[in-house]
C-alpha cells in the first residue's frame, strides 16, 4: 500500500461520532500524540490502523481509499474545466484530501448548474413558451444516473452476488451449461415455460407473458444468451423486493431512473448467476484473466466476461479492479463500469490515442496497450471488437469495441502483460481524460483546445500540434 495521508477524513469520522482525540486514541490502541500526527497528515494512515478503524466503527475502509480520492479529483477537474475556472491540479488534490465533503458538494452544485443551462437551452428552443410550462430538467439523464449509481458502488452489488451464488449452488447448476438448469428452475418454481420464437414476433430478445406463464426468447440467441435472459427473468421473479429496495437511492431521482436501475440490477444478477463469484474468481486467477479461455469455460461471450471481471470486488476476496467500457465507431461510450478510479471526462470526448478505438481497425483481434494519464498513473488496457447481428442478409447489426483496463500495479496477474516491459515508463502511450481537460500541451491528436488556458496564436509560425496553449 502506498502512503495514504487521510487525516481530514479520520478527523471528520471522529467528530461525527462525538469523540475526543484521547478517547479515539484509546479505542484504536494508539497514543494520543500518534493519532494527532495522523489527523494533521504528519503520519500516513497504515493498513493496521485502517483495520482497527474497521473493527471499532464498522465503516467501509473504502472511505480512506486512494482510488476514492482519485475519483473525486477527476470529477472536480471536470467541474472546474467545464465552468472555465482555472484551478491547478495541486489545489484540487489539496481540496480532495483535506475537505472531501466540500469537494463533493462542489461537484453536485456544478451538475445542478449544468442542468439549469440545459433548461435555458430548452426554453430558447420553445421560442417563447413560458418557463412555468416547461418540465423541470433533471440534473442528469436517467441512464447517467444509473451509471453513477453503479459507479458509486464500485460496480459491485454484494446482495445480488450472494443471492445468485447461493441459487447456483442450491440448484446444482453446472458452469458453462446452465441453460437446461435455468429452464427447469423456471418450470418447477414458477410454472413458466420457455418458447423460442422469431425476434420480430417477440418484439425483442425476451418477453414474459405473466398471464400465460410463457417466457418467449428469440431463437437467434446463443445458449449463453438464452441463459442470461432466463436468469434476468429469475431476478425479477425471485428478488423484486430486493431490486425495489436497492433502487431507493438518492442517486436515482425519477421513476424512469429507478426502472432502468432495476433492469441494470437484474442484468447484474444474471451475470452473477451464470458466473458465480467464487468459482469465476478462482478460474480467472487460474487462467491469468484470459478472457477467451474464461468464455469457453463458462459458455458466454467476450463482453459478458469483461463486464463480470469488472465486478469482482467482494470484501475479503477481491479480484483485479477493472474498468470496463464499450464504445462505438463514432466514439460514443454506451457502457462504462468501474471497480477502480479510472475516469474519462464527460467534457470534450475521450482520447483518440486510446487503443479501444484502434480495435476497429483489427476486428476480432485482442490489442493491448500500456497507457499513461497526465497524472503519471499508468494502466494496462485490453481491447477487442464484438459484433451482434440478427436477421439475414443486409439486416443491420451493431459493432462495438470493448475495453478492459487496470492499474499497472495489477498487470502482472494478467496474461496480457506477457512480453511487455512493465517497468519501462517510456513504453506507455500518453493519453488523456478528454481533449478539453487534458493537460498535455503538445498532443498532435488534440481535437479541442484545453478549457481555461489561453491559446498561443502566432501568425508567423506553423505548428505540427493543433491548439497550442500557454
Amino acid at each position: 500500500m502506498r502512503k495514504a495521508f487521510m487525516g481530514a477524513r479520520l478527523l471528520r469520522l471522529r467528530e461525527e461520532r462525538g469523540l475526543t482525540q484521547a478517547t479515539l486514541a484509546r479505542m484504536l490502541e494508539l497514543s494520543p500524540s500518534y493519532l494527532n500526527q495522523i489527523e494533521r497528515n504528519q503520519r500516513p494512515l497504515t493498513v493496521q490502523v485502517l483495520l482497527k478503524i474497521n473493527a471499532v466503527f464498522g465503516v467501509d475502509v473504502q472511505m480512506f481509499s486512494e482510488d476514492e480520492e482519485a475519483r473525486l479529483i477527476a470529477d472536480l477537474r471536470d467541474a472546474f474545466s467545464e465552468s472555465g475556472t482555472s484551478v491547478s491540479l495541486s489545489e484540487i488534490k489539496a481540496l480532495t484530501a483535506d475537505m472531501p465533503v466540500i469537494g463533493r458538494a462542489l461537484v453536485a452544485l456544478h451538475r445542478r448548474a449544468r442542468a439549469g443551462d440545459e433548461r435555458l437551452e430548452a426554453l430558447a428552443a420553445t421560442l417563447g413558451t413560458p418557463l412555468a410550462s416547461l418540465p423541470p430538467a433533471p440534473a442528469l439523464m436517467p441512464y447517467e444516473e444509473v451509471r453513477d449509481f453503479f459507479y458509486a458502488r464500485h460496480n459491485h452489488v454484494s446482495e445480488l452476488d450472494e443471492a445468485a451464488e447461493q441459487l447456483f449452488l442450491q440448484a446444482r447448476l453446472e458452469a458453462g451449461a446452465v441453460e437446461n438448469g435455468l429452464e427447469r428452475l423456471l418450470q418447477d418454481r414458477h410454472n413458466i415455460r420457455i418458447r423460442l420464437e422469431n425476434e420480430a414476433g417477440i418484439g425483442g430478445q425476451r418477453h414474459f407473458d405473466a398471464a400465460s406463464r410463457v417466457l418467449r426468447l428469440s431463437h437467434s440467441l446463443t445458449s449463453g444468451q438464452r441463459a442470461f435472459q432466463m436468469a434476468t427473468q429469475l431476478a425479477f421473479l425471485e428478488h423484486q423486493p430486493m431490486l425495489d429496495r436497492l433502487v431507493q437511492s438518492p442517486l436515482l431521482t425519477s421513476p424512469q431512473s429507478q426502472a432502468l436501475g432495476r433492469i441494470g440490477l437484474a442484468n447484474y444478477y444474471a451475470g452473477a448467476l451464470l458466473l458465480p463469484y467464487s468459482a469465476f474468481l478462482a478460474a480467472a486467477e487460474e487462467l491469468h484473466y484470459d478472457i477467451d479461455l474464461l468464455g469457453t469455460r463458462f459458455g458466454v461471450g467476450f463482453e459478458t466476461i469483461c463486464h463480470r471481471l469488472s465486478t469482482l470486488q467482494r470484501s475479503g476476496t477481491r479480484g483485479v479492479p477493472f474498468f470496463f467500457v464499450r464504445v462505438d465507431r463514432a466514439g460514443n461510450i454506451s457502457k462504462r463500469q468501474s471497480a477502480t478510479d479510472f475516469h474519462f471526462s464527460r467534457v470534450g470526448g475521450t482520447c483518440p490515442l486510446w487503443n479501444v478505438y484502434e480495435a476497429f481497425t483489427s476486428p476480432g483481434r485482442i490489442l493491448t496497450q500500456m497507457a499513461q494519464m497526465p497524472d503519471g498513473r499508468t494502466y494496462l488496457w485490453v481491447a477487442r471488437t464484438v459484433t451482434h447481428n440478427h436477421g439475414g442478409y443486409n439486416a443491420p447489426g451493431k459493432t462495438f469495441a470493448i475495453g478492459l483496463g487496470c492499474d499497472l500495479r495489477h498487470a502482472a496477474r494478467l496474461i496480457y502483460a506477457r512480453g511487455l516491459d512493465l517497468g519501462d515508463p517510456t513504453a506507455a502511450t500518453p493519453i488523456g481524460a478528454g481533449c478539453k481537460v487534458c493537460e498535455r500541451p503538445s498532443c498532435p491528436q488534440r481535437a479541442f483546445p484545453p478549457l481555461g488556458r489561453a491559446l498561443l496564436v502566432d501568425e508567423q509560425r506553423s505548428r505540427f500540434e493543433p491548439y497550442a496553449a500557454t
